[in-house]
């Protein structure tokens, strides 16, 4: 008998009887075929995906874009609506620090023929009702209750306030004070150094006597 002629792509195996592999040139070229197929679908996935997010951030551009032109037209017409036409009066003040102040005042006005325009710059420094100290602290004494009053001028200015007032109520006193100090011109209104400037760090100081203190404040003075 002939022996059945094996093709040269089976093999037997070397131990027993075993059942023949088929080795394919044809499975190669498939498994490499489908690998590759693979890798483009994956690398268009990829692609896609990136398309996408490109096309959603210029949507989102475009929308603020959009709302960015519809909104200026708005802000612009605004204003000018709020700018003045016939008159403009500007006052701006800068205070440098307490007793310092800048001011600078530009008007401007406009009639059928004329055109008038005022710039005005002063600088100086100007004393204000907080620069007046008032203090008052019990004394030590015996009998009727003795109070010590200090009035002073803490502003630094070389004008000083004058004619000052303060709000004292029946002011009154068991013990006699100079009235060219204090005195009390009618009901909560008391004079200070008879009305004559307070020059920078002078103090007005004198004591009355009473059963108890009356409350001493600021009421109104001259400033220059």
């Amino acid at each position: 008998m002939c022996n059945p002629i094996i093709p040269f792509s089976y093999k037997q195996h070397s131990r027993g009887h075993q059942p023949y592999k088929y080795f394919s040139p044809l499975f190669h070229l498939q498994n490499s075929f489908l690998n590759t197929l693979l890798s483009f679908i994956s690398f268009n996935r990829k692609k896609h995906i990136a398309i996408a997010a490109l096309l959603n951030m210029t949507i989102t551009m475009s929308f603020h874009l959009f709302f960015l032109c519809f909104t200026m037209p708005f802000l612009v017409f605004c204003d000018v609506e709020m700018r003045p036409g016939s008159s403009t009066q500007i006052l701006s003040s800068f205070h440098e620090n307490k007793n310092v102040s800048i001011t600078i005042t530009v008007s401007e006005k406009k009639a059928e023929n004329t055109h008038s325009v005022s710039t005005k710059y002063w600088f100086h420094g100007s004393c204000t009702k907080r620069d007046i100290s008032i203090s008052q602290s019990k004394g030590s004494s015996s009998g009727i209750p003795q109070y010590i009053v200090q009035i002073m001028n803490t502003c630094v200015s070389g004008c000083a306030p004058h004619e000052i007032h303060l709000h004292c109520g029946w002011f009154a006193s068991a013990r006699i004070i100079n009235p060219r100090l204090f005195k009390r011109l009618s009901y909560d209104d008391c004079l200070v150094n008879d009305g004559k400037p307070l020059s920078s760090s002078q103090i007005i100081r004198f004591t009355y006597s009473n059963s108890f203190m009356y409350p001493l404040s600021f009421k109104s003075a001259t400033f220059c």
